[in-house]
Formats: structure tokens, C-alpha cells, sequence
């Protein structure tokens, strides 16, 4: 028999599972929170990866987090099994509607587990769940997530507070006063290549940002091979070359994003970031349907779609590789130029 779920007496212990990456994460941050506004003295624990780990280092609404090791392949899966065969929970709520979510909401010791209704969880997932938010059409990603809450009965809390220490704020003041001019952050690459749009074009952008719109361009992203060579082409390829600021933690990261005056960048974890963060973010969608994936509630504005065609109105999954190379450097600017009118202070 399937235990009842009473959304009047809040579990005493709670296990999120949410492992995906960065952006993913972000958006998971408002449902954390808002379970904490609403079940104050309930333990949460958070299933996550060990990346994404360091960025939510500090919140106050997470009383542990529990990593799972996707590097370790398959023995990640009996290795989360030992760490959590003592463990006892109330309630897991599974936000990854994937096989991985669903085996890892498996292991987890709990007569509750609620999941994605069984048209929109994938990989058979559905199955490692035994109550489900109720059938919906496909939504953004985010309202998805939301759902949960409502079937839950808990109050939506549309926050997104990284929680900076004094210290890193300061660290990311210093950083900012060493441009003179107002600072372009390009964030050139997602870690999947056919969300990216291409060097030579994001080099004549930079150009124009560094010459007639007068902004300071500096590359933002890991260290990784990949990403150093494309910093290095898109170096040779700008008359007004970038400055190059790749590496360092993704805590440091995210303050030089929320430091930056505007961002640009594909479908990536950064660009969640940078709008979680409030700063005007120019994202540049054709790989996926940014009416699901892409800045939710705010900068819509600045949005470069080239995945949906006319007519389409619904969010979709559907993936169309060819549609990044399809956008122009001339809408890029004009993006810049409406994101240098409307928000940055002191524009005309």
C-alpha cells in the first residue's frame, strides 16, 4: 500500500535529488528555499554532484548535501548505495526526470517518493516513484520545478540568493574596479559544442563592443582545454582582443558574473547563473527552445531565439542542431546595444 502524502504535517526528513549541472541547479534553488520558508524544522538534504556542490557552499536552507560521484561511471551507483543504506527519510522528491534520478531516488530509504508524472519523466524513471505531480503539458523548466511545490501545498518563493560572503563580495568589487569601462562578460562555450555559437562570429561582436558600443569584453568560463583554445582563437580573431579571466572556483565565478555589467553567452550554467544573479544577460538560443530552457522571468528582452518558428507558441524538447549558425551578428549587437540602453545606470 502506498503511504498517503499529508500536506498538512511537513516531514521531519527530506532528500532533494537533483544532480544535473549547473543550470539545473540553479534553477532547483527557489524550490529549496521555499520548502524552507515553509517546513522550518525540517532536516533537507540535498542529493547533487560534487561541481555543482561548490557553487551552493554556504546556504543556510541546506542542512547537508549529499554528493553523488557521476565521475566513478558505474560504481558511483553502489558506492551512493553503502553511504545511504543506513539512512531513514520521509520524503524524497526526485527533480531529474531521468534514469540516474530515478535509480538514485530508488536507493534512497523512504516510504514516500514523489517524481514527474509518467508523460514527462523519462528513461521509465516514473517507475522509482510512488506519487507523482499531476500531468501537465511540457513548461519551462523552472515552472516544472514549481509544480512540485504546488502539489505540495508550499507557497512559491521565486529566490535565488548564491548567499556571498563578505569576503567574496569584496573579492569581486576588486575585481570589477579594474576595468574603467563598463565589462562585457562572453561566456563562448557550453560543455555540449552544438549549443555554441561560432568563434568568428562571437569575435566580430566582441569587436564592435570594444570599439563603437565603448564596453570592456572579458571571456568568463573554466580552464578546461577546450575553453583555453577557443579564449586563444578568439583572441587572434578580435581587433579588440578580450581579456581572458578563465578558471578559478565557480564561487568566483558567479561573483565576476554578478560583478560584470553585461553577459553574453549560449544555453550554459553561467547564463543561469548570471540572470539568478540580476545581471543583463544576452542569450543566444537555436540548439534548444529557450521558451524551456532559457532566462526565466527576466532579460526576455535581450533574447536571441533562432529554435522556434513562427507559430510556436508551446515550450518543446525537441533539439534542432543547425539553428545556431543561423543567427546574425548584426541581432547579437543590437541586443547589446538595447541591453546598454535599458540597464545599464548612466545610459542614455
Amino acid at each position: 500500500m502506498i503511504p498517503p502524502l499529508d500536506s498538512c504535517v511537513p516531514p521531519r526528513r527530506v532528500a532533494i535529488v537533483l544532480m544535473s549541472a549547473i543550470g539545473s541547479t540553479v534553477q532547483g534553488m527557489p524550490v529549496v528555499a521555499s520548502l524552507r520558508r515553509a517546513w522550518p524544522e525540517t532536516h533537507i538534504t540535498w542529493i547533487i554532484q560534487p561541481g555543482p556542490a561548490a557553487l551552493m557552499t554556504g546556504r543556510p536552507d541546506v542542512d547537508r548535501f549529499l554528493l553523488f560521484h557521476r565521475g566513478l561511471g558505474g560504481r558511483a551507483y553502489p558506492r551512493f548505495r553503502r553511504e545511504v543504506a543506513a539512512e531513514a527519510f520521509d520524503l524524497v522528491i526526485c527533480l531529474q526526470p531521468n534514469f540516474k534520478g530515478g535509480l538514485v531516488t530508488r536507493l534512497l530509504p523512504a516510504p514516500v517518493r514523489l517524481g514527474y508524472d509518467r508523460g514527462r519523466a523519462r528513461d521509465l524513471s516514473w517507475l522509482a516513484t510512488n506519487h507523482r505531480i499531476t500531468p501537465r503539458p511540457v513548461a519551462h523548466v523552472q515552472d516544472e520545478l514549481f509544480e512540485f511545490l504546488d502539489y505540495l501545498a508550499v507557497p512559491r518563493r521565486h529566490e535565488w540568493d548564491f548567499h556571498f560572503t563578505d569576503e567574496e563580495r569584496a573579492e569581486s568589487a576588486r575585481w570589477r574596479k579594474t576595468f574603467a569601462r563598463p565589462v562585457l562578460a562572453v561566456v563562448p562555450r557550453s560543455s555540449n559544442p552544438r549549443r555554441n555559437w561560432t568563434l568568428e562570429r562571437t569575435a566580430r561582436v566582441i569587436d564592435v563592443a570594444g570599439g563603437d558600443l565603448g564596453l570592456r569584453t572579458v571571456l568568463l568560463g573554466g580552464d578546461s582545454e577546450d575553453e583555453l583554445r577557443d579564449g586563444r582563437r578568439l583572441r587572434e580573431l578580435c581587433s579588440v582582443p578580450p581579456r581572458p579571466v578563465l578558471g578559478g572556483t565557480l564561487r568566483q565565478l558567479a561573483g565576476r558574473l554578478r560583478a560584470s555589467d553585461i553577459v553574453l553567452a549560449p544555453d550554459t550554467g553561467p547564463l543561469h547563473v548570471a540572470v539568478a544573479l540580476g545581471t543583463p544577460t544576452v542569450g543566444l538560443y537555436g540548439y534548444t527552445d529557450p521558451k524551456r530552457s532559457g532566462p526565466y522571468g527576466r532579460f526576455l528582452d535581450l533574447l536571441v531565439d533562432r529554435h522556434s518558428g513562427d507559430g510556436e507558441r508551446r515550450p518543446s524538447r525537441a533539439t534542432r542542431p543547425a539553428r545556431m549558425s543561423q543567427i546574425r551578428v548584426e541581432e547579437v549587437v543590437e541586443k547589446l546595444e538595447r541591453a546598454i540602453r535599458r540597464y545599464l545606470k548612466g545610459s542614455a
